[in-house]
């Protein structure tokens, strides 16, 4: 049976200075929607990918990514339109995906550089057994927990042990069916992001089922900045060389 991917691109660009949505923001002068859609085609194991866009945004997208096999993605693409947080927007890219799809990836655009191999080894591990899979990368700085501020200060709680700790990336990896029964269940937080869940991970750990992990990778960083833009522009480069 086929695995899908949701490929979440409906966040906006405000906090890179820009008025539309970010996933149109060009990296090596290609859009980050594009290069996110061309690495999960070039896993080898996404067979089609669902794009979920701004509301009002599809045709636009649907003229950049095609339909059938486009070249420069080289898998299926649809395009949906997202909703009122990510949250219900991944609700409405699962709604999206054909029947007989039981392993669905979930990815943002803003992670455009995810590699290929990355992407594999989290199909790799839902087919092994795993029904929830993420990566992520060990956490270099201290955290600390804290409580209500005051002021301009919070107080500190606790140190929270470092080497138990994981920044977690997409794509995020599951069995279709626990993920449609996860959204299902948390479908009363999807109506504002001040509720949703921030990653789809968390609605599968709110139904009481093992989430694991395997380990992420640098290039698959968020792009939300300006100067996370700038080291992508770097990495892009690196890679471009080495290729």
């Amino acid at each position: 049976m086929p695995t899908a991917a949701i490929l979440t691109a409906a966040g906006s660009g405000t906090r890179l200075g820009l008025p539309g949505p970010k996933a149109l923001v060009e990296l090596a002068g290609v859009p980050l929607v594009v290069h996110a859609a061309r690495r999960l085609a070039a896993s080898g194991v996404v067979l089609s990918v669902v794009v979920t866009v701004p509301p009002g945004r599809a045709g636009g997208f649907r003229a950049l990514l095609g339909g059938p096999v486009r070249p420069g993605v080289g898998v299926p693409v649809t395009v949906v339109e997202g909703s009122t947080s990510r949250q219900a927007s991944v609700a409405a890219g699962l709604a999206a995906l054909p029947p007989d799809v039981d392993v669905v990836l979930v990815h943002d655009a803003a992670r455009a550089l995810a590699s290929p191999a990355l992407i594999r080894s989290v199909e790799a591990a839902v087919r092994a057994g795993h029904r929830a899979v993420v990566p992520g990368l060990p956490v270099a700085d201290t955290i600390k927990q804290v409580g209500e501020p005051v002021g301009d200060a919070a107080p500190v709680v606790a140190t929270v042990p470092r080497a138990t700790m994981r920044a977690v990336q997409t794509p995020q990896g599951f069995d279709r069916a626990l993920l449609d029964a996860a959204h299902a269940a948390g479908a009363d937080r999807a109506a504002s992001e001040a509720t949703a869940a921030t990653d789809d991970a968390a609605l599968v750990e709110a139904l009481g089922e093992q989430v694991w992990v395997v380990p992420g990778e640098e290039s698959a960083m968020k792009i939300t900045t300006t100067r996370d833009l700038a080291v992508a522009e770097l990495l892009a480069h690196d890679a471009a060389v080495r290729a």
